[in-house]
């Protein structure tokens, strides 16, 4: 092995201890820490129950820090107790949709993005078909009889006013 070679090699093992280490405590960012009512120590992300007393409250989030944890007795964690008590009190208190309100939600909103991917493609060839009509360029259409005919003036500018309705309709 070559001396180059050799100091890489020992560094790398403590390298990855490291990286190790850091990817470890990140799942413990902006967790909460308390003790239950049985005496057991809880970990969340989510504030403890509702009538938790403060005393068993042992961390909480430090407020401002995105996902550093202030130990409960700090500066920081005291002046987090206020502002976070309301949130998971209004939390708590709100309802929770059931499962079928869930489903029709999702399906609501895959039917208004459906939907709306159509407008854009709508949108997109109107666009298209427009500017080959506005530009002169030779256009045909096939009949009732399944014949080809070419669009003369008064057929392109009908054609051009129903393009016109399809961007207006479909390019909000």
């Amino acid at each position: 092995m070559s001396r180059k070679t050799s100091r890489h090699a020992a560094w790398l093992p403590a390298l990855a201890v490291a990286l190790g280490a850091v990817f470890a405590a990140a799942p413990a960012d902006a967790q909460w820490k308390w003790r239950d009512k049985s005496g057991i120590v809880q970990y969340s992300d989510r504030p403890p129950p509702s009538g938790t007393p403060e005393a068993d409250i042992l961390q909480r989030p430090a407020p401002g820090s995105e996902g550093r944890v202030a130990p409960v007795g700090s500066a920081a964690s005291a002046a987090s107790a206020p502002l976070l008590v309301p949130k998971a009190a209004e939390a708590a208190s709100a309802p929770k949709p059931s499962k079928a309100e869930e489903e029709a939600a999702a399906k609501k909103q895959a039917d208004a993005q459906r939907d709306a991917q159509i407008r854009l493609d709508n949108c997109s060839r109107a666009k298209a078909q427009l500017k080959a009509l506005q530009e002169g360029q030779r256009m045909s259409r096939i009949n009732a009889q399944g014949q080809r005919e070419f669009l003369d003036d008064k057929g392109r500018a009908e054609e051009t006013q129903r393009t016109q309705g399809v961007v207006a309709a479909n390019c909000n």
